[in-house]
């Protein structure tokens, strides 16, 4: 992949003596590359979207998972009872 990388930004480069946009795509090539495709593990890279709730920056305690919890089965017994299942 790198070579790949590298020989593509080669050939912007050398396309940009005549238009120096290519010269811009080839930095841009070059920063996208070390920033997302090098397989680093910095955790920069944001997750999937809509994966669930965001992270707090406080550990979960059980009282919020049982409060959690409650409130998912109050949600699902009322499921339950209006649609008659």
């Amino acid at each position: 992949m790198g070579t790949v990388v590298l020989s593509g930004t080669a050939v912007l480069v050398v396309l940009g003596f005549g238009d120096h946009a290519y010269w811009l795509a080839a930095v841009a090539v070059l920063f996208l590359y070390v920033r997302y495709g090098r397989g680093s593990s910095s955790g920069s890279t944001p997750g999937p979207a809509g994966t669930g709730p965001a992270p707090t920056a406080a550990p979960t305690t059980y009282k919020a998972y049982r409060e959690r919890r409650d409130t998912q089965a109050k949600w699902e017994r009322r499921y339950r009872r209006e649609r008659g299942l």
